[in-house]
């Protein structure tokens, strides 16, 4: 995958029973084939799964660049601390929903946002962001 012309997977699309593993996949491969672009593996985000799951970045690295993505899932259900099913719901949950945490990280967000479609200000989630940004539909929210 040449990230420098292609989108990666969503963070949505699910895989091994984790929301963002098949768009860790993509970046893998990519940074290994010196196609990863603008995209940064590992992100914060990659970041956030690895220390979940006491993956290592380097390690997944090699795996996602050498076997198909059912092997990937079945060495990060192999690999991964144990968790609940419950804890992997709360935690794909938790990342769906995450926005900025701080007021600078917060300005960096609304600035991108922006920059994409200045009418989205119902976008305040990073998975919403990285999909907008990327061209794939994001419903409008409405309410509270």
């Amino acid at each position: 995958m040449d990230l420098r012309t292609e989108y990666p997977r969503s963070m949505r699309v699910k895989l091994a029973g984790y929301i963002h593993v098949a768009r860790m996949i993509d970046k893998a491969r990519s940074k290994t084939a010196g196609t990863l672009g603008e995209y940064i593996y590992p992100c914060p985000m990659d970041d956030r799964f690895l220390e979940f799951t006491g993956l290592n970045a380097d390690e997944f690295q090699a795996v996602a660049s050498t076997r198909p993505d059912e092997a990937v899932a079945a060495w990060v259900r192999e690999r991964a601390k144990p968790h609940s099913q419950a804890e992997i719901d709360q935690w794909n949950e938790m990342m769906l929903a995450r926005g900025p945490a701080t007021d600078e990280k917060r300005a960096y967000f609304n600035q991108m946002r922006d920059s994409i479609d200045p009418s989205r200000t119902d976008i305040t989630a990073w998975a919403n962001l990285l999909d907008l940004d990327e061209k794939r539909p994001v419903p409008k929210r409405t309410g509270g």
